[in-house]
């Protein structure tokens, strides 16, 4: 089990007001990083760290000097811009970091007078990417999705034989993924045709994939597979992550090498990492069902047994242009928990992705794959929802859809909860369809 410590006691207050609200996604106990800049400033982009409805610049913070060294080597790092090293440095550092800024932004900080100078209220930033992401590869952890959508196209064997022996991923693509709030045009490309030949224009069948993104701390060296027992020290924090999807181009070219220009066209991230510190009192042990295999020796380990899965509440809303436009808020399409979805662990994902020798770097993306839950209701994606496409969802306002129109905004979101634990949120994940180009 993770340990705890005094950051994350229930009972700690901040004195940033703001973050000593129940429903506060960024209280004292959470202190994400993300990165950003003044809307239509212009400024360079600089680090922050969320604390209620504000943002803890650490250029600004670094600035006021008085730190302890150690402290103010790692301050550098993040006035420089540089998400990145700091998150190389290890899990230490991000211990050490998280004790500092806790400590300095609790109620009676000596330092709440400088400190206060350093705050930027969120409602005034515009985020970027948090941090330098040279790699993405998204896997396919969530078993009810797998087995909803292997049944839609293969009623007899729903899920493959090595699904529940190996965890399944793909080589995505970094350079098309972006923040929440982005916009993106309907992607086109090859579909199957009536007659079975091939055709080509916008897609028809576009949809959303609730799923979590683990960034990676600290590399490894290449042909260095990193052992389970260490892979959460190699973890730096989660986000929320949208794995839009083609459908309709995806079923075309899927076989035989798996998705391609179905998923590189938009993908989108929340802008707040979340660390792993900060999750450590939402652990639950890691168990397989009856009758299902347990993992191989290099996916298991007595920590991965004892706390390896991460417990969040996920949601998916949806706002059409016309609820929009008509001033209707967004409709919830599903809810879940994590713990229910997730077949891998993060860790047993560090370690399948490195078993053969693979190098890591601080920074790269690990997608969870779609997290569905048991039950219709939770499901991740309007694939599911729809019964591909077969059902379709009937809104409040009496629209309908099977999959996502132009002028939909999608917007996920995650938080941790339990009795014991103070409530902590990873924000909002959103994007909106914009017609083809």
């Amino acid at each position: 089990m993770m340990p705890l410590d005094p950051t994350h006691d229930p009972e700690l207050r901040s004195w940033v007001e703001s973050a000593n609200a129940d429903d506060c996604d960024f209280p004292i106990q959470n202190l994400p990083f993300g990165r950003m800049r003044g809307i239509g400033s212009g400024e360079h982009w600089r680090i922050g760290v969320a604390i209620g409805d504000q943002a803890l610049d650490l250029e600004a913070m670094a600035a006021e000097g008085q730190w302890p060294a150690e402290v103010a080597a790692m301050l550098q790092h993040l006035a420089d811009g540089d998400l990145n090293g700091f998150m190389g440095l290890g899990r230490w550092a991000q211990t050490r970091m998280r004790a500092a800024l806790s400590a300095a932004l609790a109620e009676g900080s000596p330092h709440q007078k400088r400190l206060a100078k350093c705050l930027r209220p969120l409602s005034t930033l515009e985020m970027s990417v948090p941090c330098r992401i040279g790699d993405y590869t998204d896997f396919y952890t969530g078993i009810h999705h797998a087995t909803t959508v292997g049944r839609l196209f293969r009623p007899d064997q729903p899920l493959l034989p090595n699904y529940k022996w190996v965890p399944i991923g793909y080589h995505g693509r970094g350079s098309s993924i972006g923040i929440s709030g982005d916009t993106f045009h309907r992607p086109r490309g090859q579909t199957a045709g009536p007659d079975g030949s091939p055709a080509f224009g916008p897609c028809q069948r576009l949809d959303y994939e609730l799923e979590l993104g683990y960034l990676v701390g600290p590399g490894n060296a290449l042909g260095r597979p990193i052992p389970i027992a260490d892979a959460e020290e190699h973890l730096f924090g989660v986000t929320l992550l949208n794995d839009w999807s083609a459908r309709d181009v995806q079923a075309w070219e899927y076989q035989p090498l798996g998705p391609f220009l179905s998923k590189s066209f938009a993908t989108t991230l929340s802008p707040w990492i979340v660390t792993m510190d900060a999750l450590a009192p939402f652990r639950l042990p890691f168990t397989r069902s009856a009758g299902d295999p347990q993992p191989l020796p290099y996916l298991d380990s007595p920590a991965n047994r004892e706390s390896g899965v991460i417990d969040l509440v996920v949601e998916a809303w949806l706002q059409t242009q016309a609820m929009r436009d008509a001033g209707v808020a967004p409709v919830r399409l599903s809810h879940g928990r994590t713990c229910e979805a997730c077949y891998w662990t993060p860790a047993q994902l560090i370690a399948h992705h490195t078993v053969n020798g693979c190098n890591l770097n601080p920074g790269d993306l690990l997608g969870s794959g779609t997290l569905s839950g048991p039950q219709p209701d939770q499901a991740g994606s309007l694939l599911e929802l729809t019964q591909g496409g077969k059902q379709p969802l009937v809104l409040p306002n009496g629209e309908q859809r099977t999959f996502l129109r132009d002028g939909d905004t999608l917007t996920l979101k995650a938080w941790a909860e339990r009795v014991g634990a103070r409530r902590i949120g990873l924000g909002e994940c959103s994007g909106t369809v914009r017609p083809a180009l």
